[in-house]
């Protein structure tokens, strides 16, 4: 019993330090652009059944309860937390934020679309829209050299005014991205997201159309990371993995106490 009592412990302790590494992750996250909190979800392991309820104790009688030994805890998952940020106005002209749901496409060097919920964007040497890591905003807006005035409106239809014109033209439409199940969208880093099968495939659309969100020029959505829970979830994280301790070293005197009468 007491071997088993020490695996169990153990169990315990790689479970709380794999809480404390997503909490750590969405607290290092709290200015990261976009960023969506993640949780950890524990199960427990397979129980060991000593005598289970209703076999028969006696000629004439059988157990009313069983007799189950649980293994110990396991995390089975993290789940990506989707709420809405705060959308922050910077002024930004090739600042986008999403205001409900949706992705924006990302077109990666591996050839690979990607999505991402941070938009600050900005311009390559080419005039194309980019992210910070030079990846190209799909489908491709290229800005003609010499424009002003760059519009973005809430369905995504990118505006400017050439060189030499008063009038603006249409020179590209950004469209966002749905998914069926985002939450099973898989992190890439760099704040990219890829699809994955349990998410299903991508839904592309106009921005403010079936369900998607609206775009904000100027704006920025902030992380949802919320210090506070985190801070107190780490407090609580810290007490489990201190009692799990605690139990490997009461464990262990009892088995030297064992030892020393035997």
């Amino acid at each position: 019993m007491s071997a088993s009592a020490l695996q169990v412990a153990r169990t315990g302790l790689d479970a709380q330090d794999t809480r404390m590494r997503v909490i750590a992750n969405n607290l290092a996250n709290a200015s990261t652009t976009a960023f969506k909190a993640d949780r950890a979800n524990f199960s427990t392991l397979a129980y060991q059944d000593a005598r289970v309820a209703g076999q028969q104790s006696s000629a004439q009688s059988n157990y009313a309860t069983g007799l189950n030994l649980g293994t110990g805890v396991s995390v089975q998952s993290t789940t990506r937390i989707d709420t809405q940020g705060t959308l922050d106005t910077t002024g930004n002209t090739y600042d986008l934020a999403i205001q409900g749901t949706g992705y924006f496409q990302v077109l990666t060097p591996s050839g690979q679309t990607s999505y991402t919920r941070a938009g600050n964007f900005t311009l390559s040497s080419e005039g194309q829209l980019v992210t910070s890591q030079g990846y190209v905003v799909q489908p491709a807006i290229t800005v003609p050299a010499g424009a002003g005035s760059v519009t973005i409106a809430s369905d995504g239809t990118v505006s400017a005014i050439p060189a030499g014109a008063t009038a603006a033209t249409q020179i590209g439409q950004i469209t966002l991205a749905n998914f069926a199940n985002p939450s099973a969208l898989q992190a890439l880093g760099d704040n990219m997201l890829q699809e994955t099968g349990a998410s299903g495939p991508a839904q592309i659309g106009v921005a403010g159309t079936a369900g998607r969100g609206t775009l904000g020029q100027g704006m920025l959505e902030t992380s949802n990371v919320n210090t506070v829970t985190e801070l107190v979830n780490m407090i609580e994280c810290q007490r489990a993995y201190e009692i799990n301790s605690k139990m490997i070293s009461a464990v262990d005197e009892m088995l030297k106490n064992a030892n020393q009468t035997m």
